[in-house]
C-alpha cells in the first residue's frame, strides 16, 4: 500500500508541475512539427506530429524542460514513417531524434532556467520557412516580460535572391547567411565569435527589419529573448 501511495504521489507531483504547450497551425496548410530537447531532457510526444490546417494540438511539458520545436513543410511520410520534408527535415523520419535541416524557424523555450523564470525566443539565425510565435497563454507572470516572441511575417517571397531556397518556382525558404555563404564572419566563428566582433550584416539586417522580435544572427540577443512564470504557452505557426 505504501509503495501505491508513493506512485499516486509522484504522479500527482508530475502533474500538478506540468505545462502545457498549445501548437496552433495557421498556415492555410499541413506542417509536420519537430521537437529536439536538450541533452538530459525527456523527448516529447515522440519527438514530432502532424498539425493539420487550422489544427491546434496541445502537450505537456515537464516544468524543468528544455528544447526546441520548428515547423517541417512538404513532408512525405510512410507507413513506418520513414520519408522526407522540403524544410526542416529532421533525419528522414516523422520522429525527430536529430535537429533540423536549415533553414528553418526556430522556437526555443527553457523552463524554470533562472530563479523559476521559463525563457524563450524564435531564432532566424538559422533561416526562416514559417511565419511563427510564442506567446504566453493564460496571461500569469505578468509581473516579468512576458511579451511575444517571433515573426509573423511571410519572408519567403520578399526574400532576398542569393538566399531563397526554391522547389521548382516556388521559394520555401529563405536561407541564413552563414549557411549560404559559410564565411567566419555570417557564422560567427573563428575571429569572429564573440560580441564585439560579430556583427549584423545586410542579410541579417534584411530579417531584424521584418521580424524585430526574432534572433537574426547569433549574437542578436538584446530584444529577442523573453522571460515569464507559472504559464502555459500557445506556439502558432502562420
Amino acid at each position: 500500500m505504501a509503495v501505491v501511495l508513493l506512485v499516486l504521489s509522484l504522479s500527482a507531483t508530475e502533474l500538478v508541475n506540468a505545462r502545457q504547450i498549445h501548437f496552433q497551425n495557421n498556415l492555410g496548410y499541413t506542417v509536420w512539427i519537430g521537437i529536439l530537447a536538450h541533452p538530459g531532457k525527456k523527448t516529447l510526444d515522440n519527438g514530432g506530429f502532424v498539425v493539420y490546417a487550422g489544427g491546434r494540438r496541445n502537450v505537456n511539458v515537464p516544468d524543468n524542460w528544455g528544447g526546441r520545436f520548428w515547423a517541417r513543410t512538404g513532408c512525405k511520410f510512410d507507413g513506418s514513417g520513414r520519408g522526407h520534408c522540403v524544410t526542416g527535415d529532421c533525419g528522414d523520419k516523422l520522429h525527430c531524434t536529430v535537429g533540423h535541416m536549415p533553414p528553418a524557424s526556430l522556437a526555443e523555450i527553457m523552463f524554470q532556467l533562472v530563479n523559476g523564470l521559463d525563457f524563450y525566443s524564435v531564432s532566424l539565425a538559422e533561416g526562416f520557412n514559417v511565419a511563427i510565435q510564442i506567446k504566453p497563454s493564460n496571461g500569469r507572470g505578468y509581473q516579468h516580460r512576458c511579451g511575444i516572441a517571433g515573426c509573423v511575417n511571410n519572408l519567403n517571397p520578399s526574400c532576398p535572391n542569393n538566399l531563397q531556397v526554391r522547389k521548382g518556382k516556388e521559394i520555401v525558404a529563405c536561407d541564413n547567411a552563414c549557411n549560404a555563404f559559410n564565411t567566419d564572419a555570417d557564422c560567427c566563428r573563428g575571429d569572429f565569435n564573440s560580441n564585439e566582433k560579430c556583427q549584423p550584416s545586410d542579410t541579417t539586417k534584411f530579417f531584424k527589419s521584418k521580424c524585430p522580435n526574432a534572433y537574426s544572427y547569433a549574437y542578436d540577443d538584446t530584444s529577442c529573448v523573453f522571460d515569464c512564470e507559472n504559464t502555459d504557452y500557445d506556439i502558432i505557426f502562420g
